[in-house]
């Protein structure tokens, strides 16, 4: 695998390899290295090879192509070199950027075969990361690296329907595109195996985000909310905890400041992924503040199905994948952008003890239906398919005939 990222830090990633090794194939990843961590490494049988490229946060786009470019090139040599001592039957790119796929060319050359893992749609990623830059010439190149990359694919991951439908809209052949979805990993998020939390038992309103902290999630909304809450129902006492880092995070701190709520917001920064658990334990409320636009219209955040596979209430923006996906029984939602429908949200999980329980019950029982447990197994059938040398050996055969999507 190959993928721009902290490799500990990426569930996705994680997600997929570990499904890999525990099913006896062995896996390496190619992926960035954070400060302090070795050259290479190893975590739960997965070998990690990590590259010393500096990772920028909020930087310009020519910061960033310098630094997309920098890591595919380094990542196509490194694994070149390890495919004279491994012999690769398949790589996996992750998106983000779509174009390193590409760093994969030196094997696919030698007959290995190339996924292309789309974890997002770069063009909406790019058009919402820099709406500043507006030069048709730069936009139409963005979707013609989009295009050329599933071309040099021999197989495209999406993580949803809705992505998937859009990637069939652009002319991509239906056998060649597979859904393996943000599923979330059960035995990980495990209430059974964190201290119980009786809700708002040592008095203060606890709610929790744990994700990146980026102009994507309208934290600061829920800062305004908060804020909110304070003033109108200071018997709820709110507390939030941010888990997370990103370059939004210097103007968080202001704005929570500047609503004089910095004392009821914790910045706990970035935790490892075994520690987030633990973190939506000692909470009350689980948010998932995504800004509506046309990056995520066609995404859903792991964080509400981490938040509902942990036994708490969840409180959403309204996008489309999370209704189509839960329902209105299940996750509470707001209007993006809406301050005020957001502290609504929070206030009628906190007064509605009924509603409360039956929300959490239903929340448990969808994401326990979605679990990633049997798509691993479907997502190791598909690798298994594309090595050549385990299909000759007659190992597991892809889903049956139409379930190519799914």
């Amino acid at each position: 695998m190959i993928a721009h990222t902290y490799y500990e830090e990426d569930p996705r990633v994680r997600r997929e390899a570990e499904a890999l090794v525990s099913r006896g194939r062995p896996v390496d990843v190619i992926a960035l290295r954070r400060p302090g961590d070795g050259p290479d490494g190893t975590l739960n049988g997965v070998r990690i090879a990590r590259i010393d490229v500096q990772r920028h946060q909020g930087a310009g786009l020519p910061v960033y192509l310098t630094e997309y470019l920098s890591f595919l090139v380094r990542a196509s040599w490194s694994a070149t070199r390890a495919h004279r001592r491994r012999r690769y039957g398949v790589v996996q790119v992750h998106s983000l950027p779509d174009f390193l796929v590409f760093a994969a060319l030196p094997l696919k050359l030698v007959g290995v075969k190339v996924i292309l893992d789309l974890h997002e749609a770069m063009p909406e990623f790019f058009a919402t990361r820099f709406p500043n830059v507006r030069s048709p010439l730069v936009r139409r190149a963005v979707l013609l690296q989009e295009r050329l990359s599933i071309a040099f694919a021999d197989r495209v991951f999406s993580v949803n329907e809705l992505m998937a439908d859009r990637l069939l809209a652009l002319g991509v052949r239906p056998d060649k595109l597979s859904i393996v979805p943000n599923a979330p990993d059960l035995s990980l998020f495990d209430p059974a195996g964190w201290p119980h939390r009786g809700f708002r038992e040592d008095g203060p309103l606890r709610i929790v985000y744990t994700g990146a902290l980026t102009p994507t999630y309208e934290l600061d909304v829920t800062l305004a909310a908060v804020a909110r809450l304070a003033a109108d129902r200071p018997d709820l006492d709110p507390r939030l905890d941010l888990y997370g880092r990103g370059d939004s995070e210097p103007a968080l701190r202001d704005q929570a400041a500047t609503l004089g709520i910095a004392d009821r917001v914790t910045f706990h920064g970035r935790v490892p992924l075994e520690e987030v658990p633990a973190a939506v334990a000692a909470a009350d409320v689980g948010i998932a503040p995504t800004r509506l636009d046309d990056f995520t219209k066609v995404s859903l955040s792991t964080k509400v199905f981490e938040y509902g596979a942990m036994g708490k209430p969840v409180v959403a923006s309204r996008l489309p994948l999370v209704e189509r996906t839960f329902g209105p029984d299940t996750v509470l939602t707001y209007p993006s952008g809406d301050d005020s429908a957001l502290a609504a949200a929070i206030v009628r999980i906190a007064d509605d003890e009924p509603g409360r329980r039956g929300r959490v019950e239903r929340t448990a029982a969808r994401v326990a239906d979605l679990g990633w447990a049997g798509e691993a197994d479907r997502y190791a059938a598909i690798i298994d398919r594309l090595d050549r040398r385990r299909a000759r050996a007659g190992s597991a055969q892809i889903d049956g005939p139409g379930d190519e999507r799914r």
